[in-house]
């Protein structure tokens, strides 16, 4: 697929109806793209090559869009296997090209690409540049988002910014689909757990003039950039896009499930606008994350089995704590028959989850619904349609009389709603200036290296509130 972006930057990449699930995991039924980008200038360079099962076909689309020039750089911004496994090839048909990468990148092509040899290498630095003619690539080091070798490049005569995997979605460029649904999908799933490092790398692409994003999966984006910002700054910052709750359930014989509907039919009836169902065992996991992650309200409803927790609710919170969920409002349906303890197991294994609020009518049910769990479903209802964003908007008055997440031992506001400035105003972990490995905690170790890179507290920074 050749397609020209402007007049010398021409897009080389493939789609993929072949794939059902992206990284093993995320199903993708309107398939992937991806993306590979040809500059044409005094120099000719190539950014990023393609899976490997597309090569034959990203390979024809380079050679046509070069149009009889020799290729004189390769620039590898990301070394994952969906965009690197094509090297080898393009060496192949190139043999001269200089390939272009940071002292990560060189070390992960010798990982994949055991004795590959080059003609010419250039090692950049961050804020390095390139001159290709009238284009200029200014390389941007974006370690984690989401690997450790990660670069942008941003070219300063046509105000593009090629920005690896940042700003990109699921999904062929030839479907017609809605960008923030699985761009949110893609970013949750994918990138969510380095909020931290994708926040420093905004602060720095947002002070550079931007015509045009040139992602490595997802359309071209050249309108409207400002939405798109403001979005991964919400996504990286852990804050609610939508408000709304999400309800994300298990149910072993449909006691549980009646509960979750008669909680949903309360919520619309009392005007609460957006209000998303998840069965756990049967849904997309990803989508039920995305979810989690959209709203400003959730509602976990499962059964105690196992002296445990049903496993797909399990599985679920494992996501969300793994991608750092935090910042939003919680309540917890149980089920039991002899000894519910869900919702302390719930509560348990979201210890660790950051600003967690929990509200004060949760739901116990015994085997079936009867009066009083009904009754406890009705005033979960009004008190999750009741809370507003308010609270924390006007520096932390409690509206919805909600309790502190005492038991789970979670960063929230007290019981009264109070939040301590103090805490608010702390560095919530550091960053490391070399890789961006964030170690989450107060203190940081005088003796602490940093397990991806090896650099010592020099080399760390406190990760800005």
């Amino acid at each position: 697929m050749l397609r020209k972006i402007t007049d010398s930057i021409i897009y080389v990449g493939a789609d993929d109806h072949e794939l059902d699930l992206f990284e093993g995991q995320y199903a993708v039924p309107n398939g992937m793209a991806y993306n590979s980008y040809v500059i044409l200038d005094d120099k000719t360079a190539v950014l990023d090559t393609i899976e490997q099962k597309k090569t034959a076909e990203w390979l024809a689309n380079v050679e046509a869009a070069l149009d009889g020039r020799p290729l004189d750089y390769l620039i590898v911004q990301h070394m994952e296997p969906d965009h690197s496994a094509s090297i080898k090839s393009l060496i192949e048909k190139y043999p001269d090209v200089a390939v272009v990468g940071n002292k990560k990148t060189f070390q992960m092509i010798e990982q994949f690409f055991p004795g590959l040899a080059f003609a010419h290498t250039l090692v950049v630095a961050d804020g390095e540049a390139l001159e290709l003619g009238r284009h200029t690539l200014t390389f941007l080091f974006a370690p984690m988002v989401h690997w450790p070798e990660v670069m942008m490049a941003y070219e300063s005569s046509e105000k593009v910014l090629f920005s690896a995997d940042a700003f990109g979605k699921f999904g062929a460029l030839d479907r017609d689909e809605d960008w923030a649904c699985e761009a949110r999908r893609y970013y949750i799933g994918i990138v969510g757990k380095y909020g931290a490092q994708v926040q420093n790398v905004l602060k720095r692409v947002e002070a550079l003039a931007i015509d045009i994003i040139c992602p490595l999966h997802g359309p071209t984006l050249d309108s409207g950039l400002d939405d798109y910002f403001n979005l991964y700054d919400i996504w990286s910052g852990y804050q609610p896009e939508t408000k709304g709750v999400c309800i994300c359930y298990t149910s072993v014989y449909g006691n549980t499930e009646k509960a979750v509907r008669l909680l949903e039919t309360e919520l619309s009836k009392l005007g609460v606008e957006h209000i998303a169902v998840n069965d756990l065992a049967r849904c997309d996991m990803a989508e039920a994350v995305e979810d989690a992650f959209r709203y400003d309200r959730l509602v976990l409803a499962t059964t105690t089995y196992n002296s445990d927790i049903f496993p797909f609710m399990k599985q679920f919170i494992d996501h969300l704590t793994e991608r750092n969920f935090q910042n939003r409002t919680l309540a917890f349906i149980e089920n039991g028959s002899w000894a519910p303890a869900a919702m302390k197991k719930m509560q348990k294994y979201l210890a660790e989850a950051k600003a967690l609020r929990i509200l004060e009518n949760n739901v116990t049910i015994k085997s079936a619904l009867n009066e009083e769990s009904t009754r406890q479903v009705l005033a979960l209802a009004a008190e999750l349609a009741a809370y507003t964003e308010q609270a924390h908007d006007a520096g932390g008055e409690d509206t919805a009389g909600g309790k502190a997440n005492d038991n789970a031992g979670s960063d929230v506001s007290g019981s009264n709603g109070e939040d301590s400035a103090a805490e608010n105003a702390s560095p919530k972990g550091f960053v490391c200036n070399i890789c961006g490995y964030v170690f989450e905690g107060d203190v940081l170790p005088d003796d602490f290296t940093c397990p991806l890179c090896g650099r010592g507290v020099a080399d760390f920074s406190p990760v800005e509130s």
